[in-house]
């Protein structure tokens, strides 16, 4: 067998064109639209720029969307005849939601003519007909939803980020641009081969069509592409982070690009992605195996595939963790002040997150960062939204004592720091991660630590003027660009007082999941349909997939997730609750695995903090890219 699937990737190496050959690719006019298809009108949003940005209308890109309505306009997917969409808690999105055709209202809503009841026993009736109910086919759609995604993510450097350079600029990162101008290349017709099989899946073609191996068995022809990638993305990224600290020029364009919608996410993380990508297609693929019988006849397929992506991931694991944490390192050196030279080969961040400090003024928020080698702490500038490094105690010198409830001291060197954990496991972790990290240094050579700057204060109330936090020096520090990334992880952590690890991220980079969801309008019964993407512990809410920039952000740390209870009076099926304190958003899948799927994902990327009950800590919230809460001191 191995032999057979070595000469079949041989053969579409060298003559590949896609699922069906050398056919049309753009097969929109097949598609017939649905009169009642779901239609959303925004009412904040920005249309003129929405258009500007939308590249909806790429010739290939088909509209399953219109398939969905057409299969599931009887009620599955429907909305609700319930007036305008209210706004919502922490400004997650604020539009208008568009009425439903009557008929459509009476068979969502349960409300109306007593006959009301019967139509949904037939709507539900034909959607179970003329649906796929198959595990296989959910795991298929799946791939083909976060294929879209990834695409975005491919064209996001390839395309936005490589117009705002400068001809030495992209001298400087040509590779990058080399290797994701090729992954786009190819994933856009994989992605018009998984958009033509969904289709035939859902009813336009036979049993034999009822299949995703073979689509992704010839997708692997990509795989020496990747290869060479995986060797090279650590350079590109070490090249990304040179010209950021030594061209003024460039970090001034970084950081613009940066703020832009389209750019959800900070550019390192798209650097990663065709990494955590390859890793998803495996998980996928052990879904489908897992799922299929010995002798079903997409197993060959599958197998073979998993067998030839298996060499790939294998080198992905072995390098990803070193790349997240450098990723990691630059993004918390462009978020601090007070500490350069973060970036070392041999520094490891373990854990960061908030801890409250004893101080005679009382309990103060703190962001704490603890590395393989040393440990800072900071507090949020209200002028900068940057960290400011008040202190810090190099990890071989630290001790630590425990002490009641909640507290415990940190001992480096001159310097006591008693510090108080929003819970007894956040203790727990603190605890045993810092005496892990003084012990492992303790029989390595000592080195002189690399710093090239750093202001130290012996307290929290000592100096905080020369910290940067006098209103003498507003007016010169405002000048200095915000941070518009406030829904990353670091900013999340301080407003809501919790903690991650790097294990944590790198679950986050696994974990990762697309699609449309209806979400739950909080002052009715309607449902408004929403393309949804998780990734890095957040959720970006979209119109359609279509959109490059999202309509609203929802971070995930410090929530939990469930589903609903007697109380919230949800009565369909296929809901999860998403609730932080007094925030509580509802959200609907269209099946029973999409929401088993779901909801093991969010778990990924809420559970560190599941148990999390803190009231000491001021945790503000932050939904939307635009808001900026300050920490207090």
């Amino acid at each position: 067998m191995p032999n057979l699937v070595r000469s079949f990737f041989f053969l579409i190496i060298h003559d590949y064109h896609g699922i069906n050959g050398n056919v049309s690719l753009d097969r929109r006019s097949e598609i017939v639209q649905s009169p009642n298809r779901y239609e959303l009108t925004l009412g904040t949003v920005d249309k003129s720029n929405n258009n500007s940005l939308s590249r909806g209308g790429d010739t290939g890109c088909y509209d399953l969307g219109s398939a969905e309505a057409r299969a599931r306009n009887n009620g599955h997917f429907g909305g609700s005849n319930g007036g305008a969409l209210h706004t919502v808690d922490e400004n997650m999105i604020n539009n208008n939601y568009q009425n439903q055709p009557a008929a459509t209202n009476g068979q969502t809503s349960g409300m109306g003519n007593g006959n009301s009841g019967t139509l949904r026993s037939i709507d539900e009736e034909m959607r179970k007909k003329k649906w796929p109910t198959d595990r296989a086919y959910f795991l298929a759609k799946e791939l083909l939803m976060t294929e879209r995604t990834y695409k975005k993510d491919l064209d996001v450097i390839n395309t936005w980020f490589r117009e705002e350079l400068t001809p030495e600029d992209l001298e400087n990162l040509q590779p990058l641009f080399q290797y994701f101008e090729s992954m786009l290349e190819h994933h856009s017709v994989f992605l018009r081969d998984l958009e033509h099989r969904i289709l035939l899946w859902e009813g336009r073609g036979g049993h034999d069509t009822h299949r995703i191996g073979d689509v992704m068995l010839k997708n692997m022809v990509v795989l020496p592409i990747y290869d060479e990638y995986v060797e090279s993305h650590r350079e590109i990224l070490e090249r990304l982070n040179d010209l950021y600290d030594n061209d003024e020029k460039f970090q001034h364009t970084y950081r613009e690009f940066e703020q832009q919608k389209v750019c959800y996410l900070p550019i390192s993380y798209f650097v990663l992605k065709p990494l955590h990508r390859l890793l998803h297609y495996e998980l996928l693929l052990e879904l489908l195996l897992a799922h299929y019988g010995e002798d079903h006849f997409d197993r060959t397929d599958c197998h073979g595939t998993l067998m030839m992506l298996t060499r790939t991931t294998e080198v992905i694991r072995r390098e990803l963790t070193a790349s997240e944490n450098h990723s990691l390192l630059c993004e918390i050196q462009r978020d601090i002040d007070g500490y350069d030279g973060l970036v070392q080969p041999d520094r490891k961040l373990i854990r960061q997150g908030c801890l409250l400090k004893h101080s005679k003024r009382g309990l103060q928020q703190r962001m704490f960062f603890l590395f393989s080698d040393v440990l800072l702490y900071a507090v949020k500038s209200p002028v900068t939204q940057t960290f400011k490094v008040l202190g810090h105690v190099p990890v071989r010198s630290l001790l630590t004592e425990n002490a009641e409830h909640n507290a415990f001291v940190i001992f480096g060197g001159q310097r006591a720091i008693t510090v108080s954990a929003g819970t007894t496991v956040e203790k727990t972790l603190w605890l045993d991660e810092l005496a892990k990290a003084a012990n492992s240094l303790k029989y390595k050579p000592q080195t002189q630590l690399p710093i090239v700057s750093i202001k130290t204060c012996t307290s929290s109330e000592e100096n905080l003027e020369a910290c940067g936090l006098n209103s003498a020096l507003v007016s010169q520090v405002a000048a200095k660009q915000p941070s518009p990334r406030n829904n990353t992880a670091l900013h999340v952590c301080w407003h809501r007082g919790v903690t991650i690890c790097l294990d944590d991220h790198l679950r986050s980079g696994r974990n990762q999941i697309s699609g449309y969801l209806l979400r739950k309008f909080k002052n009715s019964s309607g449902w408004q349909k929403l393309w949804v993407v998780l990734t890095s512990f957040c959720l970006y809410f979209y119109k359609s997939y279509a959109d490059d920039a999202a309509l609203a952000s929802l971070p995930l740390l410090g929530y939990t997730v469930g589903p609903p209870g007697i109380q919230d009076a949800v009565q369909k099926e296929y809901v999860f609750k998403l609730s932080f304190k007094n925030h509580t958003y509802f959200f609907r899948a269209e099946s029973e695995h999409t929401y088993n799927r779901w909801m093991e994902v969010l778990r990924s990327a809420t559970q560190i903090q599941e148990s999390r009950s803190s009231p000491t800590i001021n945790s503000n919230n932050l939904i939307n890219n635009n808001t900026a809460n300050n920490g207090s001191n």
